[in-house]
């Protein structure tokens, strides 16, 4: 995930982005006819640029726990201090584990930091092995709450398959983090910058894709159907669908950046967090809400 956010939103706070045209920019979304599934826009809330400007999850257990978000005002001065100093989009396991994937500008390791149902926190590093790129960008909790899936910035064809930090009995903090298995995609992916799991063998996921040369459109909602359910001892494949293309509105004219992704299966609603370009990242950055028909 990209440090775009983060720098935007000091070079706003410090007035140093002007104000674009004062007409709203309005950019159609399409629904290629491939698509397994329809998404339909219900509704938005604002998305403030320093707490929620990465991503989000619903936290299921226990009942009645608020939603979470991470932006670049949620990470903890200790942690930025140690050279952690992006995070990308969380998850929660159904059992009440929360997950934080964290990055830094250097190194050879990334971070998930997790707070166990009791409201402790722990760290997890992960050594990377090679070949695999720095950046993490964002976790999808299974079902079954034993695995967690992981992605990499840039065009990709793979996702990776982890135990879950603090859940899977195989992890512990004072040990290295291992890469379990590999999801095999059919189809490139580009600039992914959230997933989760719709069903234990689908993930909707959203792109931060500006080309749109994969699929024919930009900043796309993908729909990936695995083989199997991710167990952490056999590789998977996956078919990706880009569904259409998400939301890109605002006042200000300029780059969107698509961002953290949650389903919410008590409501059956999907979530995507679009920040919009410039000086309008303060004003009208939208989560946006989803319903399938």
């Amino acid at each position: 995930m990209r440090m775009l956010v983060r720098q935007r939103c000091h070079a706003a706070l410090a007035g140093v982005v002007t104000l674009a045209t004062a007409a709203v920019l309005t950019v159609s979304a399409t629904a290629p006819a491939a698509a397994a599934d329809t998404w339909t826009e219900v509704g938005s809330d604002r998305a403030d640029p320093l707490s929620e400007s990465q991503g989000l999850t619903s936290v299921e257990v226990p009942a009645g726990s608020p939603n979470r978000y991470t932006g670049v005002g949620t990470i903890p001065f200790d942690v930025y201090s140690r050279g952690w100093n992006h995070v990308g989009d969380p998850d929660a396991s159904y059992n009440g584990y929360y997950v934080e994937p964290y990055q830094a500008d250097g190194g050879n390791a990334k971070m998930f930091r997790v707070q166990a149902p009791g409201g402790a926190w722990s760290e997890y590093v992960h050594t990377l092995n090679s070949g695999e790129a720095l950046n993490n960008s964002w976790v999808a909790i299974t079902p079954g709450g034993s695995w967690m899936v992981n992605g990499e910035y840039g065009t990709m064809t793979r996702f990776l398959v982890f135990p879950t930090p603090g859940v899977n009995p195989s992890t512990s903090p004072s040990a290295n983090l291992p890469q379990a298995s590999t999801i095999t995609l059919d189809h490139a992916v580009r600039d992914v910058q959230g997933c989760d799991f719709v069903t234990s063998t689908r993930l909707l996921c959203s792109s931060d894709d500006p080309a749109g040369t994969l699929f024919g459109i930009t900043k796309p909602l993908l729909q990936v159907d695995l083989s199997a359910e991710p167990n952490g001892t056999a590789n998977v494949t996956g078919h990706v669908t880009a569904l259409r293309q998400l939301p890109l509105r605002s006042g200000c004219s300029g780059t969107f950046e698509s961002e953290g992704i949650d389903y919410d299966r008590r409501t059956a609603t999907l979530r995507v967090i679009v920040i919009s370009p410039g000086f309008c990242v303060l004003t009208d950055s939208k989560t946006y809400k989803f319903t399938k028909s």
